[in-house]
């Protein structure tokens, strides 16, 4: 696999608190990565870190061989790095298309004015979920869909942009086992169309299924970075409660 990103070194300080302590990572291209550690690991200041919410006190991210400094998110998101957060921050009252284009909607004119394009938004919104495989249909209501619906909603919002890295935050929590199935076949289309992913989850089995590679965090640092077919759950489990110092 190419390489497409690293990180190398990456320091977060919070006052007196390291978030993250000498992490290196690379992403490559078409990969799935999973991130595991318990709570206070550092998985979500590392992908903030990424995504630009968080400036590193020290340490340098490479993005396609240039060093990339992200002001804020928006930045991150031109270079192509998107994040599906846990809550997906999407609105219940909307359409799929509407959320799909939320604060990005497609504008006609009419006459002297500018208006909501909603026949262009419904058209890429059904490219989009006909790319992911997904059943959702642009003029379905947010609030009457399943989570794995939800999911394909949020991620197909990723795909408007050229996005080459797609951090999901535990996006199989708190939702069924048929719909865990819907995010995670979600999840290998993201990666047969070249992006690269980046999945933060608690849930050992989804990590196994779906995921090439596995980096565990504890206590700010990192201390395992393995293909998954060198490593088995119980290891995996053992390096997030420190019964395994490293591997």
């Amino acid at each position: 696999m190419a390489l497409l990103a690293r990180l190398e070194h990456i320091v977060k300080d919070f006052g007196a608190v390291r978030a993250l302590d000498n992490v290196s990572l690379d992403i490559n291209e078409g990969e799935v990565l999973g991130l595991m550690g318990d709570n206070g690991a550092g998985k979500s200041t590392l992908v903030k870190t990424i995504a630009g919410n968080f400036q590193p006190t020290s340490g340098s991210f490479l993005f396609q061989g240039r060093p990339m400094s992200f002001s804020g998110p928006a930045d991150a998101r031109r270079e192509g790095i998107e994040v599906v957060y846990q809550d997906l921050a999407i609105c219940d009252n909307l359409t799929a298309a509407a959320n799909v284009f939320l604060g990005r909607e497609m504008m006609r004119r009419l006459g002297p004015l500018r208006v909501l394009d909603h026949g262009g938004m419904n058209s890429r919104a059904a490219e989009l979920f006909r790319e992911l495989k997904s059943e959702t249909r642009p003029a379905d209501l947010v609030n009457r869909m399943s989570g794995g619906q939800r999911q394909a909603v949020a991620i197909a919002r990723t795909r408007l942009s050229r996005s080459r890295i797609v951090l999901m935050d535990e996006p199989t929590a708190a939702i069924s086992v048929r719909q865990v199935a819907e995010v995670l076949a979600l999840i290998r289309r993201m990666k047969d169309q070249g992006l690269s992913v980046i999945l933060i989850s608690h849930r050992m089995p989804d990590v196994f299924e779906v995921c090439d590679r596995v980096v565990v965090m504890r206590r700010g640092r990192k201390v395992a970075d393995k293909m998954i077919s060198q490593s088995s759950p119980e290891e995996v489990t053992g390096l997030i409660t420190g019964a395994i110092q490293s591997a």
